[in-house]
């Protein structure tokens, strides 16, 4: 709990919330807080889910849970720390009466904040009263409001811009559009300001988004406007009628802490599911799935009512639509699809997408959250740039390469203002490419991303991954479906009963099973403390046990390679070399190591077994004999937390474990962000296949740096040494 106070930043990387201008704003503003660095640190979360699945019953259920940000990163919203606290019953959502819940837990918070709870320092030993702060509140957008009490929908959706808003309702959908809503975001006396042409025709950009607004401003607004809680009397009514003069529907009851107007940022927006609804857009779009596209009639037909792009105006002899550039064809969506069904990636590190390919409909489905995040941020750059124009391409891949970098698990204040400074100049090429209806509330909140970012930390701490993998233990507590919030309330605590519990024991509590990492090794068994360190396995064999006999290049190889590489061995080469070098002077270092190489093992064996030179030591008398003929095989290998397989093994499974090795579509050009848009930032050059190289036809999948854990641990991969890794035998590990 004090790792928050002892850690140091290296290289000006944000890698904790601790590191971010917004905790250290809270301990300037409440330093007797900050003082005693024990006092809690807390992050809230609140979402619904359906209990009984798509085709039950309608019910909406809304746990509430807070987890505390003092732990170290790899501890940090973690399921072990996460801690359910109100469970709002169903089966109705409670919408913006969801504030008459949180009355309690809004209660303790002030107790916690004023007054403090005794507790017990365990490491000190010593009593200390421990306070507790709430620092924001995660949630998706549509929660945003039900907490924060402004309205996300409409065309005063944004909760940063508010009444700054430019959005606007189309002509013929009715629709809000957020449409030439990002040059006031641009430079002043940007060439995008004056341009007439591409964005609303004969509009030119005069103003600058006037910031956004603080805790202060915000409380006096809602104080000024007369904004009730939703607990108070008559607040339905009053809210109702201001509600329909601004974006604020209540007054939130979080601000009834006496710490709340102090946070630069109070409430966050979700990076997960932003960046799953721009994919969504974006995919559809160009693949104009039916139903989901932004392209459609009604589109086309307003288009030219806001925009100068006549060539794509109905044909009034044919009364059809022309193609326009953004849409794939046919065959050029098969060729795409064709190219994910044959997809393979390490083990952990995505699901199966071959499986989400409709081949019959030209589309993808039944993708999950983090698959729309390995695809938005590796593959739509790849899987498009040989079917688009170079002007379309650019930005939807500079697009991807923005939310590739703010999902970095470590940023700095440097990275964050260049990409504040890139987003409003990407969603502005986009708004050159696509019509009006394309851009909702999702395609503009992405300009505010990189602010939230530079002010809160690292985005992988504040959005909802952890939350919903979170809820997803709590759906399998529901035991008795007539009875949903009792069962999940009964396995909560029983859970937490069995988890105090497990203090009293030495080697924790016997009647829960160890929750091992994928694919993690333990080598508990390991008894003999003088066994030489070449011998203790790194890892562990899988799959079934063969045998075979290696063939005399093999025996040799093997032996050289335990004698070369034993620490313990190294001062009898040193024995060796030196004998040789007497005997004859005149060998260079090149010549004494092929003499090393051919006559020390033989050298070795004889002298240890010499009883004159005493060598007692089990494991030197042994190796020098060389290894046994008979060795076995297996099909696999965990090291490192890492799995491998053998190629023969491998190329029958939907997973390539044995190397990073893809097939991939051709590459002919690269995007460079720097050209106005940003710093450099290149795509992969050309190439068909990677085996752990940087320039490849596939994402650069060895050296992401995003919140999924996946492609660092695909960097380790790729240092693992060679002898654990690459076989010359294909059957044998």
């Amino acid at each position: 709990m004090r790792w928050h106070s002892e850690h140091h930043m290296e290289d000006g990387k944000m890698c904790h919330p601790s590191d971010a201008p917004a905790w250290k704003h809270f301990d300037g503003c409440f330093p007797d807080f900050s003082s005693e660095v024990r006092n809690v640190r807390l992050g809230l979360f609140a979402d619904g889910f359906q209990p009984f699945g798509q085709s039950g019953q309608q019910y909406s259920l809304w746990p509430v849970v807070v987890t505390p940000y003092n732990l170290p990163p790899d501890l940090c919203m973690k399921e072990e720390f996460m801690f359910l606290t109100v469970l709002v019953p169903g089966p109705t959502n409670p919408k913006g009466k969801i504030d008459v819940f949180l009355q309690p837990l809004i209660a303790e918070l002030k107790s916690l904040w004023g007054v403090g709870v005794q507790t017990y320092d365990i490491s000190k030993r010593q009593n200390f009263q421990m306070r507790a702060a709430l620092m924001w509140i995660i949630n998706d957008f549509p929660a945003y409001s039900m907490m924060s009490g402004w309205s996300t929908a409409g065309m005063l959706a944004c909760p940063h811009c508010m009444e700054d808003s430019d959005a606007f309702r189309l002509i013929k959908s009715g629709k809000q559009s957020w449409f030439d809503n990002h040059r006031k975001f641009l430079p002043m006396n940007h060439s995008y300001q004056r341009n007439t042409k591409d964005f609303i025709k004969n509009r030119k950009v005069t103003k600058q988004f006037l910031g956004v607004r603080s805790g202060d401003e915000i409380l006096q607004d809602l104080n000024n406007r007369g904004l009730r809680k939703v607990i108070d009397v008559d607040a339905e009514v009053v809210n109702a009628a201001i509600s329909k003069t601004c974006g604020w529907n209540k007054r939130s009851v979080f601000w009834d802490l006496p710490y709340w107007r102090e946070h630069l940022l109070r409430h966050n927006l979700d990076v997960m599911h932003i960046e799953k609804n721009v994919f969504d857009n974006i995919f559809n779009t160009v693949f104009n799935i039916p139903g989901k596209t932004k392209d459609t009639y009604k589109s086309r037909d307003e288009l030219n009512k806001y925009c100068r792009r006549p060539q794509f105006a109905q044909n009034l002899v044919t009364s059809k639509y022309p193609d326009v550039p953004f849409v794939l064809n046919k065959s050029q969506k098969k060729d795409v699809l064709e190219w994910v069904k044959k997809l393979r990636f390490p083990d952990g590190y995505a699901s199966n997408l071959g499986r989400c390919v409709d081949a019959n409909k030209l589309k993808m489905f039944g993708m999950k959250s983090h698959d729309f995040h390995v695809f938005m941020q590796r593959l739509l750059p790849i899987a498009l740039r040989e079917f688009l124009p170079n002007r379309i391409w650019e930005p939807i891949t500079e697009i991807s390469l923005f939310f590739k970098q703010l999902t970095s698990s470590s940023l700095t204040d440097e990275e964050l203002r260049n990409l504040d400074e890139q987003i409003p100049v990407i969603l502005c090429n986009l708004e050159k490419i696509f019509p009006p209806s394309f851009f909702d509330s999702m395609e503009h909140l992405p300009v505010h991303l990189a602010y939230e970012a530079r002010i809160a930390g690292p985005v992988h701490y504040r959005w909802m991954y952890p939350p919903e993998r979170y809820l997803r233990k709590i759906k399998h507590k529901i035991m008795n479906k007539a009875q949903v919030e009792g069962s999940i309330s009964i396995g909560y605590i029983m859970d937490e009963a069995a988890k105090f519990a497990s203090f009293y024991f030495k080697e924790g509590d016997p009647t829960l099973p160890l929750k091992e990492k994928r694919n993690e090794v333990y080598l508990d068994d390991i008894v003999d403390d003088d066994m030489f360190e070449i011998f203790k396995p790194p890892g562990k064999a899988i799959g079934a046990e063969g045998k075979r006999y290696l063939a005399d290049n093999e025996y040799t190889a093997a032996h050289l390679y335990v004698l070369m590489n034993c620490p313990e061995v190294q001062p009898f080469i040193d024995v060796f070399v030196t004998e040789k070098r007497k005997q004859f002077p005149n060998l260079n270092d090149e010549a004494v190591n092929a003499l090393t190489e051919q006559e020390f093992p033989s050298w070795f064996e004889k002298y240890v077994h010499n009883r004159a030179n005493k060598i007692s030591n089990h494991y030197l008398r042994t190796i020098a004999r060389g290894p046994l003929r008979e060795v076995r095989t297996y099909n696999g290998y965990c090291v490192n937390g890492f799995k491998f397989h053998t190629e023969s093994y491998g190329s029958y499974r939907a997973t390539d474990n044995t190397g990073l090795e893809f097939e991939a579509l051709p590459v002919k050009r690269t995007v460079n962000m720097a050209r106005g848009r940003g710093r450099g930032s290149t795509l992969p050059g050309r190439t068909s296949s990677c085996r752990g190289n940087k320039a490849s036809g596939m994402p650069d999948l060895v050296r992401g740096s995003g919140v999924d854990e996946t492609p660092q641990q695909t960097e380790e991969v790729v240092n693992v040494p060679q002898h654990q890794h690459q076989q010359t035998d294909p059957h044998h590990v």
